[in-house]
């Protein structure tokens, strides 16, 4: 493209769109006075009818390759927070996580442009001298300049070389607005082949739309050159608003303090060092010594001083061509950032092996487990009673359970379920609440109020759940095998199930009691030695009917006399019988206390499995769903470039 010549202007031409020669100026108009009103429209009419007449300059020539970032450590952070956000959707909200998704969505824009182009915007302030330092890098008056204010309003582009198109139509600049440089020749020229110079609207400007086309740009370009003056360089508008948020892109930061001719040597001096301060304020890094950082220089300009210096920064900026790379790492770093409070916790949630055995603990409080076990060792013990006792005490207690009608047991069995019904109740729910609050002790406030979801929602049927398990294991109650080995197929346990006497109510249904009977029909297993006692207690009755009848016939006369021996047989009968049953319930000890401890622990394991299935495993569920975001986040600033 035929760059615009100093020579060219003084014979009377002007510059014509991008890609176009120069434009011929009427005759008599030797200079153009761009200040004019009536001459800036008469030739931005000129400018539209060439434009019209002739094709985009930008349209020939094949698009420069796509940027590639497989080499780098870039892409496997993209893909990272492209997984971390697909994760994190059904748990996060669209805000929280829209930054991140602009983000990915830039990058892949980005890497489907041009890779041998550096975007680079100039911004400032108004009366920072921006479009004077932009039209002194073309080496051109390209953008417009004065006193009047805004001067700049809209982007202007200027590009050193052609296949930008693309970059250009994603920052929707026009192809009216977009310039060539003038160009000599020299190492410099060269080595800035590849930029892309972006001229922006004055930030601080009353009008609205030229803020926001600020932000837009700045959201899209590779790097920023800010231009600031002595007067405005401490602006809070700008410190705030601009550098502060973006102190992590320090490495993709030029901070040009323009117009030192204003200033003498020290004073310029002075206000370089104090701007170099409120940039360590606001955190971006200054690039000294050698170590990563903004840019920090001055110069002027208006009188060129260190404008040469700049374009030498920006040729090697340019032939780097990381920009792109470094500004998406930023970006990266940026949104990582903002979703650290979603992601990172303060210390170590998750759930223990102590919270696990108290949150069965609880549950088997709840359905009353120990009660049970207590209750079915009573059981074995009173039958092991019934089998092995002597004829008459059975008769006895026969006799003493038909007159006591059982009216007081009754009563207090009637009143008594309601009190437990609701402490069992208040024991589950009480349970499960203590279960999220060490599972979510220190997680984020999102993922913590997904694990409470996940417990709330499955203690929701939970003591309804319990309660069917109890009668499931009550009524697959069998008898055991006998022998020592009697726990072998026992029951839950004696009042384990629900609906019976004794037992009352966990989450609207029946729960055991301490002290509950056995549920009809449900026998606890006998032990080998059962038959056996069962026959000498039998033969100690026969005994004693025997002496009996015999000393009745020696009463009656019908067998000869003789006391000493029907006396001793009979009394064997008598104190045998008391013995064999003390010996029967000693020797029932232990099987009835291992009886009553299977009891406990099958109640237990069926309280705690149902726990463990509604409550403990999505609790798991959901603590290992942020398990495994954590690690995306962590991938996603693992391999930080910008320190961030």
């Amino acid at each position: 493209m035929t760059a615009v010549t100093d020579q060219g202007r003084d014979h009377g031409q002007g510059h014509g769109p991008e890609g176009e020669g120069p434009v011929e100026v009427p005759a008599g108009d030797v200079r153009r006075w761009d200040d004019g009103l009536i001459a800036r429209r008469a030739a931005e009419a000129a400018q539209d009818r060439l434009e019209a007449e002739r094709p985009p300059q930008d349209e020939p020539g094949p698009e420069a390759e796509a940027y590639a970032m497989s080499g780098s450590a870039l892409r496997p952070r993209l893909d990272a927070l492209r997984e971390l956000v697909g994760l994190s959707r059904a748990r996060l909200d669209g805000s929280t996580l829209a930054e991140a998704g602009r983000v990915l969505d830039e990058a892949s824009a980005r890497r489907r442009l041009s890779a041998r182009h550096t975007v680079v915007a100039v911004a400032g302030a108004t009366g920072s001298g921006k479009s004077t330092l932009f039209n002194a890098l073309a080496g051109v008056q390209i953008s417009d300049t004065g006193l009047r204010r805004p001067t700049t309003s809209a982007p202007i582009a200027c590009s050193w070389t052609d296949g930008a198109a693309g970059l250009l139509d994603r920052l929707a600049i026009p192809g009216r607005l977009r310039r060539r440089p003038v160009q000599g020749g020299t190492a410099v020229d060269e080595a800035l082949q590849g930029l892309v110079l972006v001229d922006l609207p004055d930030h601080d400007s009353a009008a609205t739309g030229h803020r926001e086309q600020v932000d837009r740009v700045l959201a899209l370009v590779d790097a920023v050159i800010w231009v600031v003056d002595p007067e405005k360089y401490a602006d809070a508008a700008l410190h705030e608003r601009y550098l502060r948020p973006l102190a992590g892109h320090a490495e993709i930061s030029f901070v040009v303090l323009n117009q030192i001719d204003r200033l003498s040597g020290e004073a310029a001096d002075l206000v370089l060092d104090d701007l170099r301060r409120l940039l360590d304020e606001d955190g971006m890094a200054v690039g000294e010594h050698g170590e990563p950082g903004a840019t920090v220089m001055s110069l002027s300009a208006l009188t060129g001083a260190g404008v040469g210096d700049l374009r030498e920064l920006l040729g090697r900026f340019v032939q780097d061509r990381t920009a792109a790379a470094r500004r998406l790492s930023a970006d990266v770093d940026a949104a990582a950032a903002r979703l650290r409070s979603v992601y990172v916790a303060d210390g170590r949630p998750g759930l223990g092996e102590r919270a696990r055995d108290e949150f069965t603990e609880r549950l088997a409080e709840a359905v009353g487990a120990a009660a049970a076990g207590q209750a079915a060792e009573r059981e074995w013990r009173r039958n092991a009673n019934r089998a092995c006792g002597t004829p008459w005490l059975r008769l006895w207690r026969w006799y003493e359970s038909t007159r006591q009608l059982g009216g007081l047991d009754l009563m207090a069995q009637v009143l008594a379920p309601p009190e437990e019904e609701l402490t069992a109740r208040q024991r589950v729910e009480q349970a499960v609440r203590q279960l999220a609050d060490d599972a979510v002790d220190g997680l984020p406030g999102p993922w913590a109020q997904a694990v409470r979801e996940a417990a709330v929602n499955g203690a929701k049927g939970l003591p309804e759940a319990l309660d069917d398990l109890s009668r499931s294991a009550q009524a697959g109650g069998g008898r055991g095998r006998g022998g020592n080995t009697d726990t072998g197929s026992a029951p839950v346990g004696p009042g384990a199930g629900l609906g019976k006497r004794g037992s009352t109510s966990v989450g609207g249904k029946s729960a055991p009691v301490a002290g509950a009977p056995a549920g009809r029909g449900t026998r606890p297993p006998r032990p080998a030695w059962w038959p056996a006692a069962v026959f000498a207690q039998a033969s100690m009755t026969l005994l004693q009917i025997f002496g009996g009848l015999w000393l009745l016939g020696q009463i009656v006369g019908v067998i000869e006399p003789g006391l000493l021996t029907p006396a001793l047989v009979m009394l064997a009968g008598v104190v045998g019988g008391p013995l064999v049953e003390w010996s029967c319930a000693a020797a029932a000890r232990g099987p009835a206390r291992r009886y009553g401890q299977e009891a406990e622990r099958r109640l237990r394991e069926a309280a705690a499995g149902c726990g463990r299935a509604r409550v403990l495993d999505p609790v798991a569920a959901e603590l290992a769903r942020y398990r495994e975001v954590r690690e995306r986040y962590v991938a996603v600033t693992e391999f930080s470039t910008t320190g961030a």
